[in-house]
């Protein structure tokens, strides 16, 4: 009777508690990390655009240079080709060119 028990409570509980088991590891290893996905080899003078297009860095200059698109606040000038973020790691815009 104990070997018929034994048999009915491992086939109704083992596959529930395998898939519990494999549930929860997954879960405590968290979603996978998000690799960057370089679409263009940019210059170390560049950065990426969320385009996928190389960009210039913003600069210093004592006059707006060729290509800028903004005045930071910091005095640099940026070139992104997008509004979103522009200036953000230089206090801001303080003029847009």
């Amino acid at each position: 009777m104990i070997g018929h028990t034994t048999r009915r409570v491992a086939r109704h509980i083992l596959p529930w508690a395998a898939a519990a088991f494999l549930g929860a590891s997954t879960a405590l290893a968290g979603p996978a990390a998000a690799v960057p996905v370089l679409h263009a080899a940019c210059a170390a003078s560049e950065y990426e655009n969320v385009d996928g297009a190389c960009v210039p860095r913003p600069e210093s200059a004592p006059a707006a240079p060729n290509g800028a698109t903004a005045r930071c606040k910091d005095g640099e000038y940026s070139f992104s080709k997008h509004r979103s973020g522009t200036c953000s790691h230089h206090g801001g815009v303080a003029e847009w060119l």
